[in-house]
């Protein structure tokens, strides 16, 4: 890859950093894209051991780049998006991979159309493992940024995604636990 490529391909990438996500960290920051797609990928390799069949690098490269889009348009959170804000961030992502080499773009395109289809296991762990992070994120918030509906999304999101593996439904169980002993305590204060 040209060395200008390369640079400006990071200068793009660096505002996944400046990008914020509707979460909050556990010491009440707000989240970047970058943090939540880190922590996925590091889920990712810490699970290799329970996924023997799974291409684990595969899932770790989807979660590295799975928000490469909302490096233009910002995180927009799950509750809020619409098919039009999708579209968007597609169009986006193209934009964005048309400025890759051959070899690059590629790679990253058949990715993404991977993510999309959801027919593989490999997109369905990193499916499953993009909405059990947030899940753990909020968990670790203080519940006072919680919004009302997130009372009923720590219960229900993520579950359909989880339940293509045995192993993620008893993840996203366990998740679902610790939200209920976090609202169980807040009212017992």
């Amino acid at each position: 890859m040209e060395y200008r490529t390369f640079l400006d391909f990071m200068d793009l990438a660096e505002k996944l950093k400046c990008r914020t996500r509707h979460s909050l960290t556990s010491s009440g920051r707000t989240e970047s894209v970058a943090e939540h797609c880190w922590r996925m990928t590091l889920m990712a390799f810490l699970l290799k051991d329970e996924f023997p069949d799974i291409h684990i690098e595969k899932v770790m490269s989807m979660a590295l780049i799975h928000d490469l889009g909302e490096a233009v348009t910002g995180d927009i959170p799950a509750f809020s998006k619409t098919e039009e804000d999708e579209k968007v961030e597609d169009k986006a992502v193209e934009h964005i991979l048309e400025q890759l080499p051959d070899t690059q773009r590629c790679e990253m395109s058949a990715l993404f159309d991977e993510m999309k289809a959801m027919e593989t296991d490999e997109a369905k762990l990193y499916k499953s493992l993009d909405k059990l992070e947030a899940l753990i994120q909020h968990n670790e918030a203080d519940l006072s940024t919680w919004l009302p509906l997130e009372y009923d999304l720590q219960m229900t999101y993520g579950t359909q995604e989880c339940g293509f593996s045995s192993y993620m439904k008893g993840l996203r169980d366990t998740v679902r636990e610790d939200s209920v002993r976090k609202i169980e305590a807040a009212k017992e204060d």
